[in-house]
């Protein structure tokens, strides 16, 4: 039963990650920044000079991404494993994972190593809020059901 998880949090870190990744460079596009400092910012989160290393810099962001992507998917699809409930009532799912995975993210972790991020303007919820519900707890969601259901 153990590696039945294995292929649902890969699949999801990779699928969920990609479409966080492709929202978060639209957005920094659409901003007039560039994506490559984009990327070397979230590397700056756990490896504060990041932001001075260039490609490599930006290349550890991607790493950086999806290893955080994959904390979150993988403790969904393991509470599922666990709680198959939550596969039952997919909505209700969906909604407070993704609000849940939101907090941790933009009102614990973000704040705790950037303080000027906070408090976060109304499009950055709305867009953060988008994220978290719709591209990655819906993904995970349905990529869990697929593979955990009996």
């Amino acid at each position: 039963m153990q590696g039945a998880v294995f292929k649902p949090i890969i699949l999801a870190t990779i699928l969920c990650g990609t479409l966080d990744i492709l929202l978060a460079t639209g957005l920094t596009l659409m901003r007039g920044r560039e994506p490559a400092a984009m990327l070397r910012f979230v590397a700056s989160g756990p490896f504060p000079r990041a932001t001075e290393w260039g490609g490599a810099g930006s290349a550890l962001g991607l790493v950086v991404h999806f290893t955080l992507m994959a904390v979150m998917v993988g403790v969904f699809i393991l509470a599922a494993r666990d709680h198959p409930s939550l596969l039952h009532r997919p909505l209700v799912s969906v909604l407070v994972y993704g609000l849940v995975t939101y907090v941790v993210m933009n009102l614990l972790v973000v704040p705790l190593r950037f303080p000027a991020a906070w408090p976060p303007s109304a499009l950055s919820i709305g867009t953060q809020l988008f994220a978290h519900i719709v591209l990655v707890a819906l993904p995970t969601l349905l990529i869990a059901r697929h593979y955990l259901r009996a």
